[in-house]
């Protein structure tokens, strides 16, 4: 039959990540060539759901979407196929979508009874085994724990490198071929789920090329409030987990990382804060997600929000990685500069408390840790770690001495130089 002629029974509609992957690759697994898998994004799933839908020709076809939220429109229009009594469901774990609970067929689970969290793939996984569509096996047990620790983020806290790796190989190899290979791979060793010798040469070299990027980015950020969100925001089109969590980490007074790529129109947002919600923020601009990433669509008003506005930003400093001197949590003070050349220092006090001080002044009240205190510097001041060097110039010009004498007595001298301040 030529292609356009072809029936299928399934039809899943999927994201286009390796969490979506995981639900095509069980979707073949359990229907083979009576499945028809479509990757999507938030930017073309509601048309390609639209299409589906109003084709006369599919309305006895079983019908899945996971990983994935249709807008209201389509959202409706899944209501009344259902009443219609052809088949739909809606399988996610986003708590933007738990709305879908109200139907028959929505299933959406964020954490299981265990405490563990879910994905789409885990949860579809269930649902196949359940419907006695799909047997479970050691290996595909493995596969779908490791997707869902990787999405989940999970692997992060039990240092799972494989389920990062499984995730890197999704986006170093044609995932065409990827996804053939998993099949291929689940299927003849049922035992157990492992990476190749080859995959795993490939990754290191890759896992390099990765640590380089965040770098090269984590110098090119912006940081600036966004609503009553300190937001630090650059442009990346890959590594964006990873990315995103790197960034949180090497920037924890951020209270999340904005992730543009002009070229899909997409935009991430991640943090590493429980106390804010990026999938509550996303949602506000059309987007959803898990509480701690989420995204949404780059529009005219997005675009002007996160781009136009924040253009002539200088870039965020990041801190010197290899100073001696200059320290944080040294009980000697440590100092902070700004783009403008202004100097902060962050000054332990006798009762175990900080201040902060600049330009001879002690700035609002004092920090009950020295976090606290960076995070008033780098938020409000946009200031990072000054470098050894700067710092020695700084106490070198304010005692009127030579380099060499403000390094070799540097421990002492900080606090002088900055008292001399304090009495000018």
């Amino acid at each position: 039959m030529k292609k356009w002629m072809v029936v299928y029974m399934v039809k899943l509609f999927t994201d286009s990540d390796l969490d979506g992957l995981g639900c095509g690759i069980l979707a073949k697994l359990a229907y083979r060539e009576n499945v028809d898998v479509s990757y999507c994004s938030y930017r073309n799933l509601n048309q390609r759901v639209e299409a589906f839908i109003e084709n006369p020709v599919k309305q006895d076809e079983q019908m899945f979407i996971t990983d994935l939220t249709v807008n209201e429109v389509i959202e409706q229009k899944l209501a009344q196929r259902f009443n219609s009594g052809h088949p739909v469901r809606v399988i996610d774990h986003h708590v933007t979508a738990l709305h879908f609970n109200d139907y028959e067929w929505g299933y959406i689970n964020v954490e299981y009874d265990s405490g563990k969290k879910t994905c789409a793939t885990s949860l579809f996984y269930d649902y196949l085994v359940e419907q006695k569509v799909l047997n479970t096996t050691s290996s595909l047990d493995q596969f779908v724990d490791l997707v869902r620790q990787y999405d989940t983020w999970e692997w992060d806290e039990n240092n799972n490198i494989t389920a990062k790796r499984l995730n890197d190989l999704f986006y170093i190899l044609d995932r065409e071929m990827f996804e053939e290979d998993l099949i291929k791979r689940i299927s003849e060793n049922q035992a157990a789920f492992s990476l190749t010798d080859s995959e795993i040469m490939i990754l290191e070299l890759e896992e390099n090329k990765i640590s380089r990027y965040i770098q090269s980015k984590n110098r090119q950020m912006v940081q600036t409030f966004v609503e009553e969100y300190c937001c630090g925001i650059v442009h990346a089109e890959q590594y964006l987990s990873e990315l995103g969590n790197a960034l949180n980490k090497l920037n924890p007074h951020l209270d999340m990382i904005v992730l543009l790529n002009v070229g899909n129109k997409k935009i991430g947002f991640r943090t590493i804060h429980d106390e804010v919600n990026v999938a509550e923020f996303a949602k506000r601009y059309g987007g959803g997600g898990h509480p701690k990433a989420s995204g949404c669509e780059l529009s005219p008003d997005t675009f002007s929000k996160f781009v136009v506005n924040v253009f002539g930003i200088p870039t965020l400093k990041p801190d010197p990685p290899r100073n001696e001197l200059n320290v944080k949590s040294a009980e000697y003070g440590t100092v902070y500069q700004n783009r403008k050349k202004e100097f902060y220092y962050i000054q332990p006090q006798e009762n175990a408390m900080y201040v902060v001080i600049h330009k001879g002044k002690n700035m609002e009240d004092n920090f009950e840790s020295f976090e606290q205190a960076e995070r008033f510097i780098k938020r409000n001041f946009t200031a990072s770690l000054c470098f050894d060097d700067e710092c020695l110039k700084l106490i070198a010009g304010t005692l009127s001495i030579p380099v060499e004498e403000a390094k070799a007595k540097y421990k002492q001298l900080l606090r002088e130089s900055f008292d001399k301040h304090r009495e000018n």
